[in-house]
């Protein structure tokens, strides 16, 4: 089986015939609202200027996704969120702004299979090449498997149908950002050097999960050893080195950087902030549907991209604070 991008998260583009005719959504992503001071609580975790080996220091990384070379980078402190945005943030930055995501304008995304809560007439086609993802009428931020789901049935569930655009807006309203691809991936190893996963080396170390991932057979058969089928709550796992939760799988994580694969090759040593061009951006972290058996991306070298206006059921985001 191909180790494509298309388990993470289905791209916009993919998500035919049912999009082929609708508009791309041209609503400013960055609403003119000012923050509302307390309206949002953000569990912060203040990371110290330091310096790290990024990159997959065991080959075990994708050769398109660029992992390599393993590479020194220094970054100076900043404050990360200790969990991914909830619903009930989201909520509460819809409730006070007026935002219309881009899964809303658009008016489906990407749903797995197994999850779906709607009407099959909302059910409008399969992404292309992934016939697991349903592309979901009604499908958005605050019904994520559908029109028969709501997001105040899981209010400390990471919000997902997010696309980077929308990422951007809550940013922008919030007075804060998103973290770039180092900065996430050092906060991610929680003060552990070239290890495999954030905590460790071992999987399941003493036989118990530490993240959120899938179990069974791709993509018909769950075992959900781990608890979770879909999203779990925040902080479901144990926090790593930095007290960062679930920074592998549950939900991919957008980074601000734009994606190229080489750019390791050449990237600089003091504060990287990502090429100038690429694909798509990067998301970290992995998700409920990563598998070894073909998306091996909880790992916390791992990375992939998507377009910044792809939203799907397992695509999320954390910020960082403004400096």
């Amino acid at each position: 089986m191909e180790h494509g991008h298309s388990c993470c998260a289905a791209p916009r583009a993919a998500q035919e015939p049912a999009l082929s005719a609708q508009p791309r959504p041209t609503t400013d992503h960055a609403p003119d609202h000012a923050p509302v001071p307390g309206a949002i609580q953000h569990e912060e975790v203040a990371l110290p200027a330091g310096e790290f080996l990024m990159g997959d220091a065991f080959n075990e990384g994708y050769p398109s996704d660029g992992e390599t070379p393993v590479h020194a980078v220094r970054l100076d402190g900043f404050g990360i969120d200790a969990t991914t945005v909830t619903n009930r943030m989201f909520a509460a930055f819809i409730a006070a702004s007026g935002y219309r995501t881009e899964a809303e304008q658009y008016g489906s995304s990407a749903v797995f299979h197994l999850l779906v809560q709607a009407p099959e007439d909302d059910v409008l086609g399969q992404a292309a090449g992934a016939p697991w993802w349903l592309n979901v009428r009604g499908a958005d931020w605050a019904h994520p498997a559908g029109a028969n789901s709501s997001w105040e049935d899981i209010p400390d569930h990471p919000v997902v149908h997010i696309s980077w655009n929308d990422a951007q807006a809550y940013c922008a309203w919030a007075g804060r950002r998103l973290p770039t691809e180092a900065e996430w991936e050092y906060a991610a190893r929680g003060g552990l050097a070239g290890k495999r996963y954030a905590w460790g080396d071992e999987l399941t170390p003493g036989g118990e999960h530490r993240c959120n991932k899938w179990q069974g057979t791709f993509p018909t058969v769950n075992t959900q050893d781990d608890g979770f089928l879909g999203t779990a709550p925040v902080k479901s796992f144990p926090a790593n080195g930095y007290g960062l939760y679930e920074v592998a799988g549950n939900v991919w994580e957008w980074c601000n950087d734009w994606f190229l694969p080489k750019y390791y090759r050449n990237s600089p040593k003091d504060n990287p902030k990502g090429p100038s061009i690429g694909a798509g951006h990067v998301m970290r972290g992995g998700s409920y549907l990563c598998h070894e058996s073909y998306c091996n991306r909880y790992r916390v070298a791992a990375r992939t991209s998507n377009t910044p206006d792809s939203s799907s059921g397992n695509c999320g985001f954390r910020t960082v604070a403004l400096t």
